[in-house]
Parts: structure tokens; C-alpha cells; sequence
């Protein structure tokens, strides 16, 4: 590998003036730039010096800034406009893929970075050949079998690469940094790679400057959080070495203590970079650590990349990949407990362009597409296994939330560590009102829409069982909530909120349409011309499946973190782990209790949750390929739009649990203090 490297590299260096006589116009300027990045990544490669990364930040991601992303070979409206959809789309899915050599540069990941500049000079070479033999580019079809084979021949150590990350604690770039990063000067941030801005550089500050106390509440709410999923759940902490963190840059202090708190628990962190190439996926929401987001539109435009040569050999030989590389680390596997996930919000709310020039999955790249992710699910699933693991997940917002930050920050952790007894009591009364009803019925008000009725599981004992669980402060964190899985039959009606966030996205006017529990229709207001609008919802909602199921329907019961939001105007911002706990929110895809079906569950009174399975996830044992769909997207409706909730006895008679945005059910006027002291 060194040695193709220096060869590489010294090829590169040549090409620098080379192609300046070699290549005419767009095709001149597309290399240029090019090699121009590609020697940048290979001086960041043999440096580890952090002023030179402090340096050359912006300069990595200058390409793809708002301001220059238009004149950006990245840009497929750009690529398009100058070389023309075949080849211009070719380009622009080259592009992107250079830019996955940055992290490889500063992980030092000498194949990682090595095979991106080969594929760089492998086209650059048949190109110049055939403008120097025939005036002319080669044909697109060549091109296209180059990036063919690059993707199909690197599947697997890219797969390799991506298992060693979350399973393998031998594995320590970041935890390196955590482990080094000096509280009195945040240079360390730039160690990472990731692009850096102003908010995480006062993010990291402001973190460094809390005292002892306020780290220790942070890391200690989260890690037994964590902890308390394994109880709950009757699972074995014990038996397991490792722990995925995943967590933004800026938090390195309250890693550490969280770091030291998994090692008392027998656990050591695996910590991987969230996703950044072909192979592993773009998506603007990012899971694993990562800094600032250089252009959400930019992860948009790249989503669905592999479009450009997607069939069912390549989907095939991507599951093989991820297999081996199971098997490369089985024990590994087996060892790990699952993530612990740290979010954040308040930076500015992305509503993506839809261009015309995107790659985009044809119906038949969809089909492969669903393939690919309930086959990963199944893989995934039998080397770490879903009823031996748990997760927990909590959120703080980041300064670019406004000049009220520090009010912010503190109120969330206040909201972050609410008193769960108080909530469990509260939460009771109202799984108690629900075990005596045969549906939920839901009515939206004002601009609301809503009109939707949720079949519940009937019971067989209610003195010993209960349909909702009673979600404290563990790994859903902050607390609030009871949920079920719905009855799919006889789940009827219209999901409609004026606007929700889900996964970074925003959403207008949007609505979902039940029908015994499916969706059926699906609209939103995002954009004028309705197939866009449609597109959008399948594409990042129902991820390619032509429909899902309703997985959840939960009450948020957490008003204060709702009239939170509304103080500070910061409401939709809020992350779906906050949001959810604002109202009553119901989940497109897989249940919450997906791949663990079989595991008793008790409330804390004592009494069982039986309603886990649905007629879909109940497949598991006889059509395993038809129970999961590898995606779980909640929805809220904001206590200001609903008009009533009610469960519904088998006589038709009312049990009121919320009206004109008010609890009323007795045992949960608590919670309607938050709306008057807020």
C-alpha cells in the first residue's frame, strides 16, 4: 500500500502542471481541481501537526460551502450544466467520492485515502488518452464500468473498515483526541478532520468551562441512562466489552467522564466517524461523531449516488461484504452492547433543493435498495443480537441556537433530569385509563387535520398486563412518554401536523393516510410541484418502500420541555428525542421493540407489556425477510393542534385523556402546571 502510495503521489505531483497541457476546457478543470485536492490530501496524510490542521480547515471544505457550491463539480446542477447529464453526473459522483479521502487523511488510513487517488488517476489517464488519440473523451460506458468496479472491488474492505469502527475498542482515533484534548485551548478540534466552525469551537469552550458537578450530571444522566436499559429489559451488561459512542465534536470532556463511567461497567468505546462515502451512505442527519455539516445540501445531492450503477450483482456482493466482515469480527460482534447516542440541535433548519440533476434510484434500485437495508437488518442482527443489546440517546443544543444559549443549555439539562418517580406515577394513571380501551381516537384542531383511530392489543389478564409502556428517563432520554405498538387492523384515519422536523429535514402541511395501520397516500407542502412533494416523503419517510406500517403510537407527556421550546421560539428545533415527548406522536416502520419481541417487559408496577407485536413484526419467525423494514420515523402532533385524545371502551363510552391541548384524564393535572409556570 506504501508503495502504490509513493507512486501515487509522485504521479499526482507531475499532473499538477501536466494537465494544464493535456486537457481541454470543463475536462482540464474538473482534473485540476481534482488533483489540486487530492495533493492536499496528501500533505494533511503526512502531517499531524494541529496547527497545520487549524490551517487548511476551511481549505478542505472551501468546495462545498454555500457560497461556492454552485460553481462546485460537487454540485450536480453545476456538473450537468457543464458536461452534460451522462457525463456530468459521472463527474459529480467522482467528486463526492474524492472528498471521502479526507477522513482517511487524518485517520491515516493509507488504503482508505490510496484508492480514491488511484481512481482519480485512472480516469485522468483515460481521458488524456483519448483526447490525445481521438480528440475526444472516451466513451460514457467505460467511465461508468471504472466506478463500477471501483465501488464492487472495495465493498469489502470498505465494509471491513466500517465493522472494525463500531465493534473494535482497539480502534482509537477518537478516543485518542478525548483522551488528549486540552480543556484551556480547543485547537485539539481540528484534529478530527471534520469541518470547524465558530459554534463548535464555542461549543467545546463553553463545555470546558463548566464546573466538575455540571460534567458529572451530563455524562452520568446519559451513561445510566444506558445502564438502566439493560435492567429494565432484563438483559446481561455483564457479558458485553464494548459500546458504541457516538456523540458531536465539542463534548470531548463529558466523553471522558462518560468514558470512565462505561469502564466501570466493563465496557470500552468503539468510536466511529459518521458517514462520509459512497460506500457507507450521506445523509444530512449524521450518526457517529462529526463536527459541522460544510453543506447540508451537498449530503442531499449525494444520497442516493450508487443510482448511477446500482443492479442486484452489486446489491449481492455489498451483502457479502458486510457478512465476511461480520465474520472477521465475530467475537467482537457478539461482545458488543449497542450505542450510546448524543445529539444536538439548534442549528439553522435545512429545507433541501430538489434538482432535477441528482442522481435518483429508479423503481427498480428502490426495490433493490429495501433489499439491501432489511438484509443488513437480518445480518446486523444475527452477529450483534437485538435481544442482547440496548441504546440510549439524549441531546443538547449547540450555540448557533442564539444569543439565549447558555439559558438554553441549562434548561435542557434541567429537562434532561426531571424527576422520572414523578412522571412514572403521572404515566400510570394514564396506562391504567388506556388498559380499559379498545381504540384511541385522535382529532387534530385549528389548522390540524388529524382524524385518526388506534386499534389497541386486547388484553387477557389486565390485573397482570398493560398495553403501554411506561417510558422513563433510560434509554429515551429525557422522560415522557408511554407508547404501544398498534393493532394494524382497524388503524384508520389521517396523520396531519402544520410542520414537523424529521431527521434534519423540514416538512410543510404534511399528512400521512391509515388504512388498516399502512400508509396509503402521503403528501406535504414543501415544494410546488406535488411528485417532488411525494418523492420527498418516500425517499426520506418511507425510504423506499412502497408503504409501512404504524410501528408506535405514543402520548408525550412531557409539557415542560414543550413549553420550553415555545419560550424560546426554538420549537422546531427540537430533535425528534425532545419533540416526541411534546404531544402524542406516532412512528412509521419497524415497532420499538423490533428484533426483542421475545423479552419480557414489566412497568414498573409489575405489570407486562404485551402489546409489542404487530401482524407485521409477528412474521419474524416464519417470513423473516417481511417483518422489518430497517426504519423507525416518529411524528408529532404539538399539543397546540390537538383537540382531543381519548381511548374508547368496547360500549362506545369516553375516556378522556387529553382535550383542546390539556390533560384532563384525573391523576395528570400535574402536568398542566408546565403551561401556566412556563
Amino acid at each position: 500500500m506504501e508503495e502504490r502510495l509513493t507512486l501515487a503521489r509522485e504521479r499526482l505531483l507531475e499532473l499538477a502542471e501536466e494537465c494544464k497541457q493535456t486537457l481541454p476546457g470543463d475536462w482540464q478543470d474538473f482534473f485540476q481541481k481534482g488533483i489540486d485536492f487530492a495533493n492536499l490530501l496528501i500533505k494533511v496524510y503526512d502531517n499531524d501537526d494541529t496547527a497545520f490542521y487549524k490551517e487548511v480547515n476551511k481549505e478542505l471544505y472551501a468546495d462545498i460551502l454555500p457560497g461556492n457550491y454552485d460553481n462546485s463539480w460537487c454540485d450536480p446542477a453545476y456538473a450537468v450544466s457543464k458536461m452534460g447529464e451522462d457525463y456530468g453526473r459521472l463527474l459529480c459522483f467522482t467528486a463526492a467520492e474524492l472528498r471521502g479521502g479526507i477522513s482517511a487523511a487524518f485517520e491515516k488510513d493509507t488504503q482508505a485515502l490510496l484508492i480514491r487517488l488511484e481512481l482519480l488517476l485512472q480516469l485522468y489517464h483515460m481521458t488524456e488518452r483519448g483526447f490525445s488519440e481521438d480528440n475526444a473523451a472516451p466513451e460514457y460506458a467505460l467511465y461508468k464500468d471504472v466506478l463500477y468496479s471501483f465501488v464492487s472491488d472495495y465493498f469489502e474492505t470498505e465494509c471491513e473498515r466500517r465493522i472494525r469502527h463500531m465493534v473494535d475498542p482497539s480502534y482509537r482515533f477518537a478516543l485518542d483526541i478525548i483522551d488528549e484534548a486540552d480543556i484551556k485551548d480547543c485547537s485539539y478540534l481540528y484534529r478530527y478532520g471534520e469541518y470547524i466552525t465558530d459554534n463548535e469551537l464555542e461549543l467545546a469552550q463553553y463545555i470546558n468551562s463548566l464546573g466538575e458537578d455540571k460534567i458529572e450530571l451530563m455524562a452520568d444522566t446519559w451513561t445510566e441512562g444506558y445502564r438502566k436499559g439493560f435492567i429494565s429489559t432484563g438483559k446481561d451488561l455483564s457479558i458485553k466489552r464494548s459500546v458504541n459512542v457516538r456523540y458531536p465534536i465539542g463534548f470531548e470532556r463529558v466523553m471522558k467522564r462518560a468514558v470512565e463511567n462505561f469502564a466501570k461497567m466493563g465496557l470500552k468505546p468503539t468510536i466511529y466517524r459518521a458517514s462520509d462515502t459512497v460506500f457507507t451512505g450521506r445523509s444530512v442527519y449524521k450518526n457517529g461523531f462529526f463536527g459541522a455539516n460544510p453543506n447540508p445540501q451537498f449530503d442531499y445531492d449525494h444520497r442516493e449516488d450508487l443510482a448511477l450503477i446500482l443492479d442486484g450483482q452489486l446489491i449481492t456482493r455489498r451483502l457479502e461484504c458486510l457478512e465476511q466482515a461480520f465474520i472477521a469480527y465475530k467475537q467482537q460482534a457478539k461482545e458488543h452492547a449497542g450505542p450510546a447516542v448524543m445529539e444536538v440541535f439548534g442549528k439553522k433548519p435545512f429545507v433541501p433543493v430538489d434538482k432535477n440533476e441528482v442522481l435518483k434510484f429508479s423503481e427498480e434500485q428502490r426495490a433493490l435498495d429495501v433489499r439491501f437495508r432489511t438484509e443488513n437488518i437480518r445480518i446486523t442482527n444475527e452477529y450483534i443480537p437485538g435481544e442482547e443489546r440496548s441504546f440510549t440517546i439524549i441531546s443538547f443544543p449547540v450555540p448557533a441556537i442564539g444569543p439565549r444559549f447558555k439559558e438554553i443549555f441549562d434548561a435542557v439539562v434541567r429537562i434532561n433530569t426531571l424527576d422520572y418517580e414523578k412522571y412514572q406515577k403521572i404515566q400510570s394513571c394514564i396506562i391504567d385509563a388506556l388498559n380499559e380501551a379498545k381504540y384511541v381516537h385522535i382529532k387534530g384542531m385549528g389548522v390540524n387535520r388529524t382524524e385518526l383511530r388506534v386499534k389497541l392489543k386486547e388484553l387477557d389478564d389486565p390485573k397482570k398486563q398493560a398495553i403501554y409502556e411506561n417510558c422513563v428517563a433510560d434509554v429515551n432520554i429525557p422522560v415522557g412518554e408511554v407508547f404501544t405498538t398498534p393493532v394494524l387492523k382497524g388503524t384508520d384515519g389521517v396523520l396531519h401536523v402544520s410542520r414537523v422536523f424529521l431527521n434534519e429535514l423540514e416538512y410543510k402541511d404534511f399528512s400521512l393516510t391509515f388504512k388498516d395501520g399502512f400508509v396509503t397516500d402521503y403528501s406535504c407542502g414543501n415544494f410546488e410541484d406535488e411528485a417532488a412533494n411525494r418523492r420527498y416523503i418516500e425517499d426520506n419517510v418511507l425510504f423506499h418502500h412502497k408503504s409501512l406500517p404504524m410501528g408506535e403510537a405514543a402520548i408525550g407527556t412531557n409539557t415542560t420541555a414543550y413549553v420550553m421550546g415555545r419560550r424560546y421560539g426554538i420549537e422546531g428545533m427540537l430533535p425528534i428525542l425532545i419533540a416526541e415527548k411534546t404531544g402524542p406522536h406516532f412512528a412509521v416502520g419497524d415497532t420499538c421493540y423490533s428484533h426483542a419481541e421475545d423479552i419480557r417487559v414489566f412497568n414498573p408496577d409489575g405489570k407486562e407489556i404485551v402489546a409489542k407485536d404487530n401482524e407485521v413484526s409477528a412474521l419474524r419467525n416464519t417470513q423473516p425477510d417481511k417483518a422489518y423494514y430497517g426504519c423507525h420515523t416518529d411524528v408529532t402532533i404539538p399539543y397546540d393542534e390537538l383537540g382531543l385524545l381519548e381511548g374508547v371502551r368496547a360500549d362506545g363510552s369516553s375516556i378522556e385523556i387529553i382535550v383542546n391541548g390539556r390533560f384532563v384524564l384525573p391523576g395528570t393535572e400535574e402536568l398542566n402546571k408546565a403551561f401556566t409556570e412556563g
